[in-house]
């Protein structure tokens, strides 16, 4: 589904990570690891599309990706179903009932965005990614004013994604029980000084390069 090789990646015009390769088939998961400001979500920006690399190469097939970044892509003034109807009809995706029940919304159906709490307003931005359509979802940082309630919602909704051949891949520093799921480190793909690190593939289930 996604096949990434050699990929450096800059923010601000600088390189902050070089030498990334990874593959990903439906059906698995990668979590990104490393330290605040190595470089996940550039990389994941990268990886959808929002911008350039610097170098190397990311394989993936027309309209596979679905991405939902630090903000939560809800228009305030429109109702929790209407937010989901927008959507859906931007990626030409099913119904919302289904994503409408996976994040606990059917109680909230009619009202307006900007009246949801930061937990609700997070659970219909991720609530988004059901009615893309897209096979391939990537989150940054999804559970972020998420209680542990609705961090489990969260995971079972990838972990249904994934059982009908979706991936996934997340930028967290939350376990989320995905117990299946590859860790990718960054931290070794940082530019070292007097050169720029190619990396090389750690082994065993930790990181799948």
């Amino acid at each position: 589904m996604l096949n990434v090789s050699g990929l450096a990646v800059a923010r601000g015009g600088v390189c902050v990570l070089s030498g990334v390769g990874f593959t990903l088939a439906p059906g698995q998961a990668l979590i990104l690891r490393g330290p605040n400001g190595v470089g996940k979500t550039t990389l994941l920006r990268t990886l959808a599309g929002l911008q350039p690399p610097l170098a190397g190469s990311v394989a993936c097939g027309e309209d596979v990706i679905a991405y939902a970044g630090h903000a939560d892509g809800v228009k305030p003034t429109l109702t929790v179903t209407e937010n989901l109807t927008f959507w859906a009809q931007v990626f030409g995706g099913g119904g919302i009932g289904a994503a409408m029940a996976a994040f606990d919304l059917d109680g909230l159906a009619d009202r307006a965005a900007q009246n949801l709490s930061a937990g609700q307003k997070r659970r219909l931005g991720l609530a988004r990614m059901m009615v893309t359509g897209r096979p391939l979802w990537m989150f940054d940082e999804p559970t972020v004013s998420l209680d542990a309630a609705s961090v489990g919602l969260f995971e079972t909704a990838v972990r249904v994604h994934l059982a009908g051949g979706g991936a996934a891949i997340m930028a967290t520093h939350i376990d989320l029980g995905l117990t299946d799921a590859r860790v990718l480190d960054l931290s070794p793909f940082r530019p070292q000084p007097g050169g720029v690190r190619t990396g090389n593939a750690p082994t065993g289930d930790e990181a799948f390069l």
